[in-house]
């Protein structure tokens, strides 16, 4: 064991804020963990793991755990203090088939409507829309971690509706963000429901309509 090194039962998890406190096995007063300083874990937190931590003392005098890890949920391949490059860890976990299956109607919705109404909104919108709400979620996950003032879950919803909600699909798979907030989803997938709605009704009616 490190020197310095102290462990405790994670009893309070807030998986969709990214924090926690630690209950030490002395006894001792809690200890607040932000889920940026869990290194080189194979899953996220959950209430009842055993974390090793070091601690950390605030300007104002509260504790908190550093460059912790959870018992039975380490990479032991990597060293405490090793950050897993970010670039990979997109990559290893970008959902692609997901994603390309989501698309699909909304891809061939917009073709058709470009190539029947010679408007290529649709076809600008998605791509536009999805990286500023995926943008928008790292922005608030970043706030997050700095506990500073969040985005709006109203702004994202609305950047979701305005052809974003595909960013915003990736987004949720990548970083874990406002992936398991119930709430979120429902509205979220309400979302993605009514853009399909509305492109089987363009390419079942869409064409009478417009003519």
């Amino acid at each position: 064991m490190q020197p310095g090194l102290r462990s405790g039962t994670l009893t309070r998890w807030k998986d969709e804020r990214g924090f926690g406190f630690i209950q030490p096995v002395d006894g001792s007063q809690e200890v607040f963990l932000h889920i940026s300083e869990v290194k080189d874990a194979t899953r996220r937190p959950q209430e009842n793991d055993t974390i090793y931590y070091h601690c950390v003392a605030d300007s104002d005098g509260k504790v908190r755990a550093s460059n912790a890890f959870i018992l039975g949920a380490r990479n032991k391949s990597a060293p405490l203090t090793h950050r897993t490059n970010s670039s990979d860890s997109i990559i290893s976990c970008f959902p692609t088939i997901e994603a390309v299956l989501l698309s699909l109607l909304p891809l061939i919705g917009a073709v058709h409507f470009t190539w029947t109404t010679r408007n290529p909104l649709p076809l600008v919108f998605y791509p536009v829309m999805s990286l500023v709400t995926y943008a928008s979620y790292a922005d608030d996950k970043s706030r997050a971690k700095r506990k500073n003032w969040r985005i709006p879950e109203q702004t994202l919803h609305l950047y979701e509706l305005a052809c974003g909600w595909l960013g915003g699909f990736i987004a949720q798979r990548v970083m874990h963000h406002k992936s398991r907030k119930e709430s979120y989803q429902a509205v979220f997938w309400a979302i993605v429901i009514i853009h399909y709605i509305a492109w089987l009704f363009w390419l079942f009616f869409g064409k009478t309509l417009w003519f």
